[in-house]
């Protein structure tokens, strides 16, 4: 059962340069799009995919060549080794949450449907959005919806995050909107939600931590000419992976040789960030923030 449309599919598969006798990996498998388009391409090749959430596992396929682990990308390094891989030629990582996620009210990523304030990828997690609003003061509160939303206006959620919680428990979409309802700008009500729900996704995944993790295990295992392509759907994660393809790190520091030329672990195949036609946003929506960058290891 395939449960995801995978944005710009063409474009990243062709990115991984594929080889049919390589080694690959899928880190984010989800309806397993991407991997059964790399699949078709390979003859003697493997691929490994992984994926925390285990409603990923109905869709893996019986292929020899396959093998799925239900785990976050994070164990990128050590799942490889217990395989007896140590080195791959191409990663792909297709970033954000999959369509069965935001279809399934009781995940509670959604704000356009009432539902338990959960947000976790990985169910055996125990933190939740629900729990975040419950446990953090209003400076954590507020940090975090400046930090992963990106909204100016994050003290005045936290505060009335904090007074409303204070008379009855936020537990249900609902509560949120109708404790920050107020700060919502006029006819950009879609957007604010977007961003309020996004900023504790993230906190509830640790998605950014863990994407920093991830991409400094796919540098040290992937062969030289090895690819990385990694699709991402907001600034804070595509701003990551473009400074970590473009210089090594994360802060987009730039380091030069006595020469003057950018020493980096990585060569860009794609100076920009790779983006949807309007034929792909006219058949599937959720595409349309979708950004595709590529990089092969030096």
């Amino acid at each position: 059962m395939l449960y995801h449309v995978p944005a710009l599919l063409e474009e990243s598969i062709n990115g991984l340069n594929l080889k049919p006798d390589g080694i690959y990996v899928d880190v984010t498998f989800g309806g397993g799009g991407h991997s059964m388009e790399i699949l078709r391409h390979l003859k003697k090749g493997r691929l490994i995919a992984f994926d925390q959430d285990e409603d990923a596992l109905r869709n893996a396929p019986d292929d020899r060549r396959f093998t799925f682990l239900c785990q976050n990308f994070r164990f990128l390094k050590n799942n490889l080794r217990f395989l007896g891989i140590e080195s791959v030629d191409g990663i792909i990582a297709d970033l954000g949450v999959s369509f069965h996620q935001f279809d399934e009210p009781e995940r509670g990523f959604m704000f356009r449907q009432d539902a338990p304030l959960d947000m976790r990828m990985n169910k055996k997690g125990t933190v939740t959005a629900a729990s975040l609003i419950r446990t953090l003061d209003e400076e954590s509160l507020a940090r975090l919806f400046y930090d992963y939303g990106e909204l100016v206006n994050s003290r005045k959620i936290a505060r009335d995050l904090v007074a409303a919680r204070n008379l009855k428990p936020i537990t249900h979409v609902s509560d949120i909107v109708n404790a920050i309802g107020r700060l919502a700008p006029p006819r950009q009500e879609n957007k604010f939600y977007a961003k309020v729900f996004q900023a504790l996704r993230i906190a509830v995944n640790h998605e950014i931590d863990y994407l920093k993790e991830m991409l400094e295990q796919a540098l040290d295992v992937l062969n030289k000419n090895g690819r990385l392509v990694v699709i991402t759907y907001h600034s804070l994660e595509d701003r990551v992976v473009k400074n970590f393809m473009r210089t090594g790190n994360f802060e987009g520091e730039e380091q030069k040789d006595f020469y003057g030329n950018l020493i980096t672990p990585f060569r860009m195949i794609n100076r920009k960030g790779i983006v949807p036609d309007k034929h792909e946003i006219s058949v599937n929506k959720r595409s349309r923030s979708a950004r595709l960058r590529i990089a092969e290891k030096i």
